[in-house]
């Protein structure tokens, strides 16, 4: 499985240019895509402060994004949402980005995000 920060779950699910070529080749190659909850709220929250423009209601495009080809749905666990308040070295206060980060590392899976912060980090395997 591999993970989608929230803006490369938006990208995908729009068909957008501004995935990377390593990103598009990893989400082709997986069997499992996985999208935390966390996502929707950051969607809602992000749609609710006027920074996305999304087609249609919000909830409606969730569902719809949720039924993209080998997505699931991550919940959050409470082994994650501890895991996002104890992660490693000097992490931002970000809670998405926390649970998101904290959801792949426990999962043991490969982060895809365009985020430089978490991919220099370097407690978590992110591609872009």
């Amino acid at each position: 499985m591999i993970i989608l920060d929230t803006h490369v779950w938006i990208w995908w699910a729009i068909q957008s240019t501004n995935l990377s070529k390593p990103a598009v080749a990893a989400l082709r190659r997986a069997e499992r895509v996985g999208v935390s909850v966390i996502s929707c709220w950051e969607i809602g929250m992000l749609v609710a402060k006027g920074r996305l423009d999304l087609d249609r209601d919000p909830l409606a495009w969730i569902r719809r994004a949720l039924q993209l080809p080998k997505i699931e749905l991550v919940p959050m666990s409470p082994e994650i949402a501890l895991s996002s308040s104890t992660l490693p070295a000097e992490f931002h206060g970000d809670s998405a980005d926390r649970i998101i980060v904290a959801s792949a590392r426990l999962l043991s899976s490969p982060l895809l995000t365009r985020d430089q912060h978490i991919r220099e980090w370097g407690h978590v395997r992110a591609i872009w």
